[in-house]
């Protein structure tokens, strides 16, 4: 699957590396990304705001087909265009694009899409990607494959992830007071 996702920046990121996503109403970066569908990352791509949809997607399919030689099929929102449904059948992948159901109304999951979405949910969990902090746009790919490691690491051993948000019981030794 293949999505993106617009997240504004912090007052220390150089005005030249940001944009403004005028359907989201975002200033800051785009980070792009295609994951399996477990929601494992294959890819990461992040540009400024302003940059389509389709754009970044053809940078991160040509990434992933270089990467990954047995894709051969991704699913992708409505928002890509014709174009790069042409480049991905030029990279022998089949592309499908999921559409909402007609006449719903509110949040409702997409089917197959859902995975991707829940990506950008672990990744966000990471208080270091809430925002995007990092003043080159590469680093802010690494933090990315950082959060996603953190993440394998702690599913491999069996541990359970720490949330700022709400600390465990376990957790509240740590906690002063």
């Amino acid at each position: 699957m293949i999505d993106t996702q617009s997240v504004k920046t912090s007052t220390s990121v150089p005005a030249t590396s940001q944009g403004i996503d005028a359907g989201r109403k975002i200033v800051g970066r785009k980070r792009g990304i295609i994951t399996d569908t477990l929601g494992l990352l294959l890819a990461v791509l992040v540009t400024t705001a302003s940059v389509q949809d389709s754009t970044a997607g053809t940078t991160l399919l040509e990434q992933t087909a270089a990467d990954h030689p047995g894709l051969r099929k991704v699913w992708v929102d409505g928002g890509y265009r014709k174009h790069f449904i042409e480049r991905a059948a030029t990279l022998g992948i089949d592309l499908e694009i999921v559409q909402r159901h007609p006449g719903s109304r509110g949040f409702t999951p997409i089917p197959k899409r859902w995975a991707v979405e829940r990506t950008y949910g672990w990744l966000m969990l990471n208080r270091r990607l809430a925002r995007d902090y990092e003043t080159h746009p590469h680093r802010s790919e690494d933090m990315i494959h950082l959060a996603m490691t953190d993440l394998m690491a702690r599913r491999l051993t069996g541990e359970n992830t720490i949330s700022w948000r709400d600390p465990s019981p376990a957790h509240q030794s740590c906690i002063p007071g």
